[in-house]
């Protein structure tokens, strides 16, 4: 449309720092999800050494060490990693939602792009289709929501 100005985010990782956070709890999901993100950071660019890992227990705590990882200066952007697998109680739904709610509290505080990578599923199948087989992999989503968001931001601040 004439006279409209689009601002979109791009895929360039030049110079880039990047935080990922993730749970060990259902490690043998997170660790695809955390390579996934590593592999696609690398592939747009980025040096393994503008990556940091944090490793947190389980969900609940990814929101806090996002937090510091934003405060820290030492990163453009955070992406939080981790898998919520509903069981027999209530706890799931607590769990999710106090975790989605942080999530995103975390990029409203501090100004920098913070990447949904938290699994909530229902069953392990699900799980495992999210992080590499049918419905691909949750960790390079979040990879390039971080990038395109990193660089969305500095287009409407310039």
């Amino acid at each position: 449309m004439q006279g409209v100005n689009f601002l979109e985010g791009d895929l360039r990782v030049s110079g880039l720092r990047f935080g990922i956070v993730v749970s060990r709890f259902n490690d043998f999901i997170t660790e695809r999800l955390q390579s996934a993100a590593i592999d696609t950071l690398v592939r747009h660019g980025a040096q393994a050494t503008d990556i940091t890992v944090a490793k947190v227990p389980g969900a609940f705590e990814i929101p806090l060490a996002c937090d510091r990882l934003a405060a820290s200066g030492r990163v453009d952007a955070v992406l939080a990693l981790g898998c919520v697998i509903r069981g027999a109680t209530p706890h799931f739904d607590y769990v999710c939602s106090e975790t989605s709610k942080g999530i995103s509290a975390v990029g409203q505080k501090t100004g920098l792009p913070v990447a949904f990578g938290l699994l909530t599923v229902d069953t392990i199948e699900q799980a495992i289709e999210r992080a590499g087989t049918k419905a691909g992999n949750k960790g390079v989503d979040a990879a390039l929501t971080a990038i395109e968001m990193v660089n969305l931001l500095a287009k409407i601040d310039a």
